[in-house]
């Protein structure tokens, strides 16, 4: 069976972050493991409080599971403070990780800022440059390029700046552009545009996080990037299609019909 692993936080709610990241490797027939960057006071409408570990203690929870199931694939979310980042990168540096996802996690959909602003500049040194593809969406793209993204030469202008500063592949999500939801992917060969038709739901908790965990389920099965970014934008777009209503508050997550999903793709 082929494996993979997410550092991320815990989304009580399950419809973002480990748990988000856990349905979807599953639903993949992906045999997920996890190392806990933080835990979240969270649900559908918003983050409310965030509790850390120690970075020794994460680099522990990520060498035992290298030591005993070597991952296929690993993505990162949610690391919060530039000392877990730093100690996230130096474990996938030291294991030789393939095919490493990193998600931003900068902002979460309700507003909430997940990265601490003095950790943007640990995320660009450390982890970019062990990523295989860095998954922002607009506004995070905007941040760590320093360029505008409003259209879409300049989405490529600046996914192209990240490449040749760090050498990973770059998927700019357009889900926060109002017109359409197109997504770029740069990877050197140029740009690759992955059309796609707007979702009018409001059961989009861990979009983000629900994607890039696709991403790296595709890159544990084998699939080249490309076609591997391709079939997680389908996944998440029929899932958002299919989205249950659970409660009464803002929307549930993307993930509620992960399991039948699978089934129909």
């Amino acid at each position: 069976m082929h494996t993979a692993l997410t550092i991320a936080g815990v989304d009580g709610s399950g419809g973002a972050g480990i748990l988000a990241d856990v349905k979807t490797m599953t639903a993949h027939g992906v045999y997920a493991m996890s190392a806990v960057a933080a835990l979240t006071v969270q649900n559908t409408t918003g983050v409310f409080g965030v509790e850390t570990v120690s970075p020794a203690f994460l680099e522990d929870q990520i060498r035992v599971v290298f030591e005993d199931i070597p991952p296929e694939s690993t993505k990162t979310g949610m690391l919060f403070s530039a000392e877990l980042i730093c100690a996230a990168a130096n474990r996938l540096r030291i294991h030789h990780a393939p095919h490493v996802v990193v998600d931003p996690v900068m902002v979460a959909t309700s507003g909430a800022r997940l990265l601490r602003e003095d950790a943007v500049e640990a995320l660009c040194r450390e982890l970019l440059p062990l990523a295989e593809v860095v998954t922002p969406n607009l506004p995070e793209l905007a941040e760590l390029a320093g360029l505008p993204v409003d259209r879409e030469e300049e989405r490529v202008a600046a996914a192209a700046a990240l490449w040749e500063r760090y050498g990973c592949a770059v998927l700019c999500k357009g889900g926060h552009d109002t017109a359409a939801a197109d997504d770029l992917l740069f990877d050197g060969a140029g740009p690759h545009w992955y059309r796609g038709k707007r979702v009018e739901t409001r059961n989009t908790h861990g979009t983000g996080c629900t994607l890039s965990a696709a991403i790296a389920s595709n890159l544990a099965l084998g699939l080249p990037l490309p076609d591997a970014v391709g079939a997680a934008k389908d996944y998440l777009t029929g899932a958002l299609a299919a989205g249950l209503e659970l409660e009464l508050g803002r929307g549930s997550g993307p993930l509620d019909h992960c399991y039948r999903m699978k089934g129909e793709h």
